[in-house]
């Protein structure tokens, strides 16, 4: 009989409250080990500032969803910004899911925007969209373009002008490695002026910056959503680790 009654308790809780959502696993233990620690709470968004109408946390997931209409409707790219502070040099980690319109990316050695429309950022960005057209670039959002396109290594010269060192791999190649509508897994490491965008465990871009008039050592961490048709981005899992700080 006392089994019954607990039994009957555990499911009045989830009628009333939902699923209990468990968020302890984002960081492994080898994680843990190797100096990666969650930047994400899996419950809601006090570590992070961005449009309330855009983001949420739904399901232990942090998601950004623009619509056609009304206030979630974008006029301009607007970013979830995390509250940690600045990074320089590290290595990121993240789950990341995106409907097949929609545009995102994790922006970092970032810079807010002043003015009237908040928000707003500009610096380096690693790069994914829904359909992979260019998933794993490195770009500069308000900050030169594209930087460094997939299966490239790219020397960012004055003028924030890249110059391609080598293809290493076939941009083709790398997209078939990419799944669309599903979790893909990301990792970015900023190591001194050399960045490196991974997804699902093959490198996808390398850049180093010798631009050292605009070149960024460190800023803000944050996660776009782009304006364009409606999307949704989810992201989970997020772990960072920090590097020994970059030279000059």
């Amino acid at each position: 009989m006392k089994k019954w009654f607990v039994f009957a308790g555990m499911i009045t809780m989830i009628l009333l409250f939902g699923f209990p959502v468990l968020v302890e696993a984002q960081v492994s233990d080898e994680e843990k080990e190797n100096g990666f620690v969650s930047i994400f709470n899996g419950k809601d968004l006090s570590e992070w500032e961005g449009n309330p109408d855009v983001w949420s946390v739904r399901d232990g997931t942090i998601t950004g969803q623009t619509a056609g209409e009304g206030p979630a409707k974008l006029t301009y790219n607007t970013f979830l910004i995390w509250k940690g502070g600045e990074v320089d040099d590290f290595v990121f980690r993240a789950d990341i899911k995106l409907t097949p319109q929609g545009n995102s990316g994790f922006q970092y050695r970032s810079q807010i925007i002043p003015g009237d429309k908040p928000y707003r950022i500009n610096g380096y960005q690693a790069d994914f969209d829904g359909s992979h057209a260019h998933s794993g670039i490195l770009y500069g959002e308000n900050f030169g373009g594209i930087l460094c396109e997939r299966g490239l290594e790219t020397v960012i010269e004055a003028n924030q002008k890249p110059r391609t060192v080598r293809r290493f791999a076939e941009n083709d190649a790398l997209k078939k490695e990419l799944k669309v509508d599903d979790w893909n897994t990301y990792e970015i490491t900023a190591q001194n002026f050399t960045f490196t965008n991974k997804i699902n465990g093959q490198i996808m871009s390398i850049a180093t910056d010798e631009d050292k008039e605009h070149r960024r050592k460190s800023g803000i961490f944050a996660i776009q959503a782009h304006v364009g048709p409606p999307m949704k981005v989810e992201i989970k899992n997020l772990r960072l680790k920090r590097l020994e700080k970059n030279s000059d």
